[in-house]
């Protein structure tokens, strides 16, 4: 299992908060084979990894900025869109996930 977490400190150990948190990632939408998850009390700024194939983003929810990692032309365009789309949904997501609450599912972008 690689790491995701932006911290610099970040390793493969179990004392990780990147590492911990891959244990129970909720998918908050999958579409044109992407993947968007928000981890459980995650690090500042609000964010969510988007994943296409083998490669990761991690997207400010505040200006859809990649904040760390690369996607494909199109599939960062795609993102993008979608997270347009559903950001204050996005905003939403990320202080009930503060709060390690449930998160909803959001729509695809179709």
């Amino acid at each position: 299992m690689r790491s995701t977490c932006a911290s610099p400190a970040c390793s493969l150990s179990s004392t990780c908060p990147g590492f911990r948190s891959k244990l129970r990632v909720p998918e908050l939408c999958r579409f044109y084979g992407i993947i968007i998850r928000m981890h459980y009390g995650d690090h500042a700024p609000p964010h969510f990894h988007a994943t296409y194939g083998d490669q990761e983003a991690l997207v400010s929810i505040d200006n859809l900025a990649i904040l760390k990692g690369r996607l494909p032309p199109r599939a960062r365009g795609l993102v993008v869109e979608w997270a347009a789309l559903h950001q204050s949904e996005l905003r939403e997501a990320w202080d009930r996930a503060a709060r390690r609450e449930e998160l909803v599912r959001l729509e695809p972008l179709r």
